[in-house]
């Protein structure tokens, strides 16, 4: 393979960013300052291209310390990596949160997305932008969902330097967000996000608001690693049985038997086997799995090892989003922690299990939660989907056999084990069996997580959270989820409810909108979000998209028969995108607008 380099050389602080991550380049084929003569041949190629999988993270340094990727600093990468520059170039411009231009080191993601669109998101920008003006050596970046719905208007800042600082700003007014670009350390300490916390007969929330989140000895004395003694009790078949018996299925939208992956990855003779936890959460509208990595890190932690040791998995990979720095910071002190008392690396509380994990930071793209984009973006690829078959649970990440849940389903372990499968199955449904989170934002006194049985109604969700007066339309499932209406609020929320009732629950998104809110500017932002984040790579997706929003467009004004012609391609290009996209994307970027159109009305 010939690597063509140009001529552009990185700066001191560049080199020391990519160096601080793999250490310091060993030849001049590496771009090491040397007068020898060791560049007349190569050396390490075959290693240096087995760390691919570290070109994110090495992406991710430069952005952090310079605040945009250069090419001397992309190059020098590439020479450390033995990586194209033309692929690494691919890889950098297909994340929202790099730049391969210059920019100033600050900047500022101000939330355009529904709630806070709901919420005055357009305001905010227009103020935050005329507050700091040109030349403030601040950047004002209009963002996808930050997945601070519940405190909706919301602005992340990113200060790049050694260290990089961050601060949030929600619910987020013009002074404040200012406040966050140009001060980061003096932002104000972040709620829980949990309405409910501390009340009795929590199953998932029972710690998050009430235990302090860094401290092991508290999660331990509030029941931590019980169900982890629980499991090396049971043995990985036990542990298997006990889930598949409990009725768990995933949590993240698509439902499909827990219990049935992990066995289907345990059964696989290729080794070695991978667990991967999806944290990359960026379905507008849904945040539980932040706030339980804010609040009880290592309780994902215990169910991360538990998992890993039912599937034959030796390592594990968390891929949290890069937009949750305080998630962040919590689970790697929860990882470190951990590993230093025993409770992960090469003797798992002295069973002779050698389990670790490792965190790898998204960079903004709601594709890489589909689970082989996931893979492909650790990787060190582009975070495209592939096709399937093969399935992830025979060769997924690496090649090799991997499982693959997001943060809810993988918690919802601990307490399979700890109470039994036959008492957490008798929790919720005979088919949608447990707790289930809710993401509950938009026209409600009391935005946040709601941990309920499957099977209440969306009406008992919404009488807790504090539904608003004038409630115009209900949300379900997020961008890619279904609108239902203010008459339909006895729907129960499981998945065979929603089904019937033509909508779906999705990742348990529940966002509520008043007729102060003007829904086809709602459905505009949503095929916005829809054409910015498909990834291109299949073409019903990357031109149905685009038509979709351009049909939305022209009728925003329009009603009655003049907008009928442009609702019949919009059908026309739904069906078309949802029979012959490759991934979950483009099936169901029509879903919402169908419904707003079908239940409500939306154009008539």
């Amino acid at each position: 393979m010939d690597l063509h380099f140009g001529d552009s050389k990185p700066t001191d602080d560049e080199r020391a960013a990519v160096d601080a991550l793999l250490g310091p380049p060993e030849s001049s084929w590496e771009g090491a300052d040397r007068s020898d003569a060791d560049l007349r041949w190569a050396r390490g190629g075959r290693e240096a291209r087995d760390r691919r999988d570290l070109l994110l993270p090495g992406l991710h340094a430069i952005n952090d310390r310079i605040g945009w990727i250069s090419e001397g600093a992309l190059d020098y990468l590439c020479r450390r990596l033995t990586v194209p520059p033309a692929e690494a170039y691919g890889v950098a411009t297909f994340y929202a949160m790099f730049s391969v231009k210059p920019r100033p080191a600050t900047v500022l993601h101000v939330c355009t997305d529904l709630a806070c669109a709901a919420a005055g998101a357009s305001e905010l920008c227009a103020g935050v932008e005329a507050r700091l003006g040109l030349g403030s050596g601040v950047q004002v970046e209009r963002s996808p969902c930050l997945g601070l719905c519940e405190r909706a208007p919301a602005a992340l800042a990113i200060k790049a330097g050694d260290p990089v600082r961050t601060a949030v700003s929600a619910p987020a007014t013009v002074h404040d967000a200012v406040l966050a670009a140009s001060a980061p350390d003096s932002a104000a300490a972040e709620p829980t996000a949990v309405p409910q916390a501390g009340q009795e007969g929590l199953i998932l929330l029972g710690r998050v608001g009430v235990v302090d989140p860094s401290s092991l000895d508290d999660y331990r004395a509030g029941g931590g690693y019980t169900a982890l003694r629980r499991a090396f009790e049971l043995g990985p078949a036990g542990v298997i049985r006990e889930v598949t018996d409990s009725g768990l299925v995933g949590r993240g939208g698509a439902a499909f038997p827990t219990g049935r992956k992990w066995q289907a990855t345990a059964s696989q003779p290729d080794h070695p086997h991978y667990l991967v936890c999806n944290a990359d959460e960026s379905e507008p509208g849904t945040f539980k799995d932040r706030v339980i990595m804010e609040g009880d890190p290592y309780a994902l932690v215990e169910a991360m090892t538990i998992a890993a040791y039912a599937t034959g998995a030796h390592k594990g990979y968390i891929y949290l989003r890069g937009e949750y720095p305080r998630a962040l910071r919590r689970v790697q002190h929860a990882i470190d922690q951990a590993r230093a008392r025993g409770f992960l690396g090469e003797d798992v509380l002295g069973h002779g299990y050698a389990f670790d994990l490792e965190i790898r930071r998204g960079a903004g793209a709601y594709i890489c939660g589909e689970e082989t984009a996931l893979f492909n973006s650790i990787e060190g690829y582009r975070g495209e989907p592939r096709s399937k078959p093969p399935f992830p649970v025979e060769k997924g990440l690496f090649g090799k056999p991997t499982v693959e849940n997001n943060v809810e389903t993988l918690v919802n372990v601990l307490p399979i084990l700890t109470m039994g499968a036959p008492a957490y199955a008798a929790i919720g449904t005979e088919r949608s069996t447990g707790p289930k989170l809710f993401c509950v934002s938009g026209s409600v006194e009391r935005p946040g997580i709601y941990e309920l049985p499957f099977g209440a109604t969306l009406g008992d969700l919404l009488t807790e959270a504090g539904v608003r007066d004038r409630l115009r339309a209900v949300l379900l499932g997020g961008a890619a989820g279904g609108f239902v209406r203010p008459d339909e609020l006895n729907i129960p929320l499981t998945f065979e409810g929603t089904r019937e009732a033509g909508t779906t629950l999705g990742s348990g998104v529940v966002m509520a909108f008043d007729d102060t809110v003007p829904l086809p500017r709602l459905l505009l932002r949503i095929a916005e979000f829809f054409r910015d984040e498909s990834c291109g790579q299949c073409v019903p997706c990357r031109v149905g998209t685009v038509r979709q929003e351009e049909a939305l467009h022209r009728i925003a004004e329009r009603t009655g028969a003049a907008a009928a012609g442009d609702i019949a391609l919009l059908r026309e290009v739904g069906r078309a995108m949802r029979d012959a996209s490759i991934c979950g994307l483009g099936q169901t970027a029509w879903n919402a607008v169908e419904s707003a159109i079908d239940r409500l009305g939306a154009y008539e």
